[in-house]
């Protein structure tokens, strides 16, 4: 399921996406959404429609959301 859903968000989103803890553990993960864009305004944006599809699934339970900004 994880992978699945990890591809189908670079392919429906311009964003990457790696799994960057929790590996061993079946029952959780921790992904990382990254995008690139020149201004934050598109980079939200692509971002929040890439979480709103992860919600889409009852499967997934977000526990928290940290943005960086560089």
């Amino acid at each position: 399921m994880l992978k699945r859903t990890m591809t189908r968000l670079k392919q429906k989103f311009n964003v990457s996406v790696a799994e960057i803890d929790h590996q061993n553990v079946w029952q959780r993960t921790k992904i990382a959404l990254v995008t690139v864009a020149s201004f934050q305004k598109p980079v939200e944006r692509e971002l929040q429609n890439a979480l709103q599809f992860l919600d889409s699934f009852p499967e997934w339970e977000r526990i928290s959301t940290i943005y960086e900004w560089l």
